[in-house]
C-alpha cells in the first residue's frame, strides 16, 4: 500500500496549487468579474424541471475531424508504485485508453531515465521506463515521452531515444521536450526545474531544436514536440524579457520548422459550474493556436499536429463534474482535430475531502483511487483501484469515439446541454449527449440531417450521477430521450438503409487566395468510378446547417459574396451518378480579410498584456484624397468573454458586443492617421476583431 504522503506530496509537483492558481490566472481572475450574472442565468437554484424538449440537430454532412488511434490518453508518474501492475494496465485497457504518458508532468523535467532518479523528488518502486512500457503494452496504449529539457540534455534524450526503439525495438513514436517550462520562472512564477542559465521562450526554442535533431539522428521515424501554452490562459499573450513575443510565438519562429506537434495544458479551475461553462472556450483557443502556428511555424506548418496532455476540473474530480467535464472536453478537443487528450492522473492521491454533487469527493485527481488516507487517518478513499467517476467517463467515451470514426457537427438549443456526435465507419452514428444541470432532467427533441436513423430501439450508454459503472440497454427511438441531472448518454444508431458503392469522402481541402469577398478550396481528386459522372459539392457549417455553395466537376471551388472579417467553415462531399454521396471532407476554416482598396486602414495591436487584460491601440489610416470630418470607427468582439473597459483619444462605448469609437476630430487624407487607446478584458480566448468600419465604410485590416 502507498504511504499518503507519497501522492500528497507529489500532486503539487505536476500542478502545485500556488501555480496553478497563476495558471488559470487569464481564466479565473478575470471571468470573476462576469462569473455572478452568467451562472445565475445558467445554473438558477430551485429550478423546476424543463417542459419544453431541448432541440438537438445532428447534421452529418458537416464533418469534423477524425477520431485517431491516439485519442484517449491518461498521465502515468513515476511515484505511483502501481504504474505497472497488471491489475491496473488492464483497467486501463477495459476504458479504451490508447496513450500513456510518462514519466509524470514536472518531474519529467528532473527525471534521469539511465538511473532511474529524480533529485528533489521522489521515485517510487517498480516504476522504471521498461516496466511503463510493459504496462503500456499491456493496456494497448501507445507511449508519449517527456525527455527532460529542465535538467537534461540533448545527448540525454537521444540515448532515451536509442534505448527505447534501437536496443529494445518498443517503437515509441511520440516525444516532448519537456513539460510547461513557461512555468521555469521567466513571467515571474516558478515551479518547473530549469537549470539553464536563460530561463527565456528564446533559449528553450534553440534547444528543442537541438533536442529535436539528436533525437531524430538515432530514429528519424519518431515525432518530436514542444512545449505551447493554451490561448487564453497565463501565461498566453504575455511577453517578457527580450523575447520576440509571446512564448508561443517565439517557441513557433525559431523550433516550428524542426517538431511535428505542439503540447499544451488546460486546467480550467472554479466550481463544478465555471469548469463545465468554460469548454465552450475550446472551440476559440484551438483556432488561435492554430492561427500563431499557421502565423510563425514557417512552410508546412499545416503538419504540426496537436496534443493536449494535462487535463482535470478544480472541483469535483472524482465526482460526476469530473466525468461530465471529461467526456465534453475530450469531445470538444477531438473535434478540433487535437490528436490526443490526456487526462492528469491515474493515481495521484486524497486531497481535500468535500462532497460534490451529492457524493463524497476525495479531491484526487486520479481516475483510479490510491487507496490513501488524509493526514490525521479521519478519512481513507475507497480501495486501491477502485475507479472514480472520470473514469466511467473514459469508458463511456471508449464507447461512443472509435477510432476510424468522424465528429460531425451536433449542437442543442439549451446552454446546459451539450451535444456530440461520431460517423462510424459501419455506418452507424453515435451521439453522446451531456446533462449539465445538477438538479433538474432534460427531456429533448433530436432532428438529424445527413442521416436516416433506423426505426429499431437504439443501443443506450448512460452514466448517471454516483452510478459505478455505464450502464447499456436497448431502448426507446433516435428522436426522443429525457436526459437524467448531470448525466452522460450516448446513442448507436443504425442507419434506416444501407448504402453501398458511395464515393470516398475528399480528402482534407485548403483555402486560397481569400480575399474580403472570396477565396479558391481546393482538394485532391478522387479516382473516377468506372463508368460514373462524379461531382463535388461544397457547403458551409452555418451552426448545425449545412448550406450548399455550390458544386463543381472539378477539384477546386471559387466561393464568392462572402462577408469580409467574416470566419468560414466548409467541407467538400463527392456524389455519384448513382445520386450516392459520400461522408464529408475534414473542414477547412479561414477568415475573410477586409477590403485591399479600402478608403480606410485600421491596425489592432495589443501590448502590456497581463493574461486577463491589456493595453489596446487602433490606428486608423485614411487612404482617401480628402480629410474625413470626425470620425465614428466600429468593430465587433469575436467572443461574449472579451470587452473593452476604458478608452482614451476618442469617447469608447460598449453595448453587447460592439464597441463604438468616436472622435470630432478631422483625419487628414492621402494616408493621414490618427490613434486611439483602451484597456481591453477577456476571460478566455482573446481573439482579435477581424473587421472594422469607419463611417459605414469597411476598412482594410491593417
Amino acid at each position: 500500500m502507498n504511504h499518503p504522503i507519497t501522492y500528497r506530496a507529489q500532486r503539487p509537483a505536476a500542478s502545485h496549487p500556488a501555480r496553478a492558481g497563476r495558471r488559470r490566472w487569464a481564466a479565473v481572475t478575470a471571468s470573476a468579474l462576469l462569473a455572478t450574472a452568467a451562472l445565475s442565468a445558467i445554473n438558477p437554484p430551485g429550478v423546476s424541471a424543463a417542459v419544453d424538449p431541448v432541440a438537438v440537430t445532428v447534421n452529418a454532412r458537416a464533418g469534423l475531424a477524425g477520431v485517431p488511434n491516439t485519442a484517449l490518453g491518461v498521465n502515468h508518474a513515476i511515484w505511483d508504485t502501481n504504474l505497472g501492475t497488471n491489475e491496473t494496465s488492464d483497467l486501463l485497457r477495459a476504458a479504451g485508453v490508447q496513450m500513456l504518458r510518462y514519466p509524470g508532468g514536472s518531474y519529467a523535467d528532473i527525471y534521469h531515465w539511465k538511473d532511474h532518479t529524480a533529485p528533489g523528488g521522489y521515485v517510487a518502486p517498480n516504476t522504471d521506463f521498461d516496466t511503463f512500457m510493459a504496462g503500456a503494452k499491456r493496456a494497448g496504449a501507445q507511449p508519449m515521452i517527456i525527455a527532460n529539457y529542465g535538467t537534461g540534455t540533448p545527448a540525454e534524450a537521444a540515448d532515451w531515444v536509442r534505448y527505447a526503439n534501437v536496443t529494445k525495438k518498443y517503437g515509441a513514436k511520440y516525444w516532448t521536450v519537456g513539460n510547461e517550462n513557461y512555468g521555469n520562472g521567466h513571467y515571474g512564477s516558478g515551479w518547473e526545474a530549469d537549470n539553464h542559465p536563460d530561463k527565456s521562450a528564446t533559449y528553450y526554442a534553440n534547444l528543442v531544436v537541438e533536442y529535436a535533431d539528436a533525437m531524430k539522428a538515432v530514429d528519424p521515424t519518431i515525432k518530436v514536440g514542444a512545449v505551447l501554452t493554451m490561448p487564453g490562459n497565463w501565461p498566453d499573450g504575455i511577453t517578457a524579457g527580450t523575447d520576440p513575443g509571446p512564448w508561443n510565438q517565439a517557441v513557433l519562429s525559431i523550433a516550428g520548422p524542426k517538431i511535428d506537434f505542439v503540447d499544451v495544458h488546460w486546467y480550467p479551475g472554479g466550481t463544478a459550474a465555471e469548469s463545465l461553462e468554460r469548454i465552450a472556450h475550446i472551440d476559440e483557443a484551438a483556432y488561435l493556436l492554430r492561427q500563431q502556428i499557421a502565423r510563425y511555424a514557417g512552410p508546412n506548418a499545416a503538419r504540426i499536429g496537436i496534443s493536449l496532455t494535462e487535463l482535470n476540473v478544480g472541483t469535483g474530480q472524482n465526482t460526476q463534474p469530473g466525468a461530465l467535464f471529461l467526456a465534453d472536453a475530450y469531445s470538444e478537443l477531438l473535434e478540433n482535430g487535437v490528436f490526443t487528450v490526456q487526462w492528469w492522473n491515474v493515481h495521484n492521491g486524497i486531497g481535500t475531502v468535500s462532497e460534490v454533487a451529492g457524493h463524497t469527493d476525495y479531491g484526487d485527481y486520479g481516475m483510479l483511487s490510491s487507496g490513501t488516507c488524509t493526514s490525521d487517518g479521519s478519512v481513507c478513499e475507497p480501495p486501491l483501484n477502485t475507479p472514480f467517476a472520470p473514469y466511467h467517463a473514459l469508458s463511456m467515451m471508449n464507447l461512443f469515439a472509435g477510432a476510424g470514426g468522424q465528429f460531425v457537427r451536433a449542437g442543442t438549443s439549451e446552454a446546459l446541454v451539450t451535444a456530440h456526435a461520431v460517423r462510424r465507419p459501419n455506418g452507424d452514428l453515435a451521439v453522446l449527449l451531456v446533462n449539465k444541470d445538477p438538479d433538474n432532467a432534460h427531456p429533448v427533441a433530436i432532428d438529424y440531417a445527413g442521416f436516416a436513423p433506423s426505426a429499431a430501439a437504439p443501443t443506450v450508454h448512460t452514466l448517471t450521477n454516483g452510478a459505478t459503472a455505464v450502464a447499456t440497454s436497448q431502448s426507446g427511438n433516435a428522436t426522443s430521450r429525457t436526459l437524467p441531472p448531470y448525466s452522460l448518454t450516448t446513442l448507436v444508431l443504425r442507419p434506416a438503409g444501407v448504402v453501398t458503392g458511395a464515393p470516398s469522402a475528399p480528402a482534407q481541402p485548403t483555402a486560397t487566395d481569400v480575399t474580403d469577398r472570396g477565396a479558391t478550396i481546393i482538394w485532391p481528386a478522387l479516382p473516377p468510378a468506372a463508368g460514373e459522372p462524379l461531382k463535388y459539392e461544397v457547403y458551409r457549417q452555418n451552426g448545425t446547417v449545412s448550406e450548399q455553395l455550390g458544386e463543381t466537376t472539378g477539384s477546386s471551388f471559387a466561393v464568392g459574396n462572402l462577408v469580409p472579417g467574416t470566419r468560414y467553415t466548409l467541407n467538400v462531399l463527392a456524389r455519384d451518378g448513382a445520386g450516392r454521396l459520400s461522408w464529408s471532407s475534414p473542414p477547412v476554416t479561414f477568415t475573410t480579410a477586409g477590403p485591399a482598396d479600402s478608403a480606410c486602414g485600421v491596425r489592432f495591436r495589443s501590448t502590456n498584456n497581463w493574461g486577463n487584460g491589456y493595453i489596446g491601440t487602433v490606428d486608423i489610416v485614411n487612404n482617401g484624397t480628402h480629410p474625413i470630418d470626425g470620425w465614428t470607427l466600429t468593430f465587433t468582439w469575436p467572443t461574449t468573454w472579451q470587452r473593452m473597459d476604458s478608452g482614451w483619444n476618442a469617447n469608447w462605448t460598449q453595448t453587447g458586443r460592439t464597441v463604438t469609437v468616436t472622435n470630432t476630430a478631422d483625419i487628414a487624407g492621402g494616408g493621414g492617421s490618427t490613434s486611439a487607446g483602451f484597456v481591453g478584458a477577456y476571460s478566455g480566448p482573446n481573439v482579435p476583431p477581424a473587421a472594422f468600419t469607419l463611417n459605414g465604410t469597411p476598412c482594410a485590416v491593417l
